[in-house]
């Protein structure tokens, strides 16, 4: 069945209402009515709180160890999308590594441009850690823009001293704001969901005159040397391919520990789509299972 799947989850998002590159206030109102009419499943907890001063979302699902914590950076281009409308992925990737998301409510361009989604995902490490909860029961995650923002926070965590957390996981990650991957050209016709010309407005507005391969906004461009280990997951059907496979690239380069995994014929943060796309339940049990094991290597 995965075949119609795939075609299946092409065809709605390619019909679909939301042009991420579109006027910024229609999108966010398109993203956020399209987000709050999917339930979350009854045994999913949220509550409102806030970490160094930035607000998040704390998810909770059962059978969770309760020393071990996710801190996640959605994704939205860094111009849509909160923490509370994309909950549903952190809850997912929550459930399979039993433990708590603390969802990051960064601060969105083009009202708060670069470096602020950076200096709020930072600051809400350091809440954490402050917290009480020590470095190796942490995992970063997050998807799209949220997955280069991961890779930035890292690197800004180790400049600034302090202890990193035992692993990170991203999904279809934007970390190149440059648009330099051949990807961007040469799957556009097969992504439904991204455009080349969306990419080019959102870095617009997130960098503004700054240089689109700033190493803390384009992380493919930065030294990731000392980062923990790293799994990357793709799909062949976005422009944004290239960034995972140079992202991974980058890292090996460095010598992080690293998993790539390009799913085939699925598009832009395909995790999101787990009811109804078996790739995507099968990807989000090996982001879990990637996460304990780097959190049971740390004990």
């Amino acid at each position: 069945m995965t075949q119609q799947q795939r075609q299946a989850l092409d065809e709605l998002l390619r019909h679909g209402p939301l042009d991420l590159g579109g006027d910024v206030a229609e999108q966010r109102a398109i993203f956020h009515e399209m987000m709050t009419s999917v339930p979350l499943p009854e045994d999913v907890s949220t509550r409102q709180d806030e970490l160094g001063g930035v607000p998040v979302v704390i998810v909770e699902t059962p059978d969770l160890d309760p020393s071990a914590v996710i801190l996640y950076l959605h994704g939205g281009a860094y111009a849509v999308g909160t923490a509370g409308e994309l909950v549903g992925l952190a809850a997912d990737v929550a459930r399979r590594a039993g433990a708590r998301a603390v969802s990051v409510d960064y601060r969105l361009a083009p009202e708060h441009q670069f470096p602020a989604a950076l200096d709020d995902a930072l600051a809400a490490y350091r809440g954490l850690l402050d917290s009480g909860v020590p470095a190796e029961r942490i995992a970063f995650v997050g998807e799209s823009a949220g997955g280069g923002l991961v890779a930035a926070t890292l690197v800004a965590a180790r400049d600034a001293g302090l202890p990193l957390p035992a692993s990170a996981a991203v999904f279809s990650p934007w970390a190149d704001l440059s648009a330099s991957g051949a990807s961007v050209t040469s799957k556009a016709a097969l992504d439904p969901a991204l455009t080349p010309r969306a990419l080019h407005v959102r870095a617009q507005d997130y960098l503004g005159d700054r240089d689109r391969a700033t190493p803390l906004a384009s992380p493919i461009f930065a030294d990731l040397s000392g980062l923990p280990p790293l799994l990357i997951q793709v799909g062949s059907h976005e422009i944004l391919l290239d960034d995972a496979v140079r992202l991974a690239a980058r890292a090996a380069e460095h010598d992080v520990r690293v998993e790539l995994q390009v799913w085939p014929e699925v598009p832009h943060v395909f995790q999101s789509f787990a009811v109804m796309l078996d790739e995507a339940n099968e990807a989000l049990d090996a982001t879990g299972a990637f996460l304990k094991r780097n959190w049971a290597e740390k004990i």
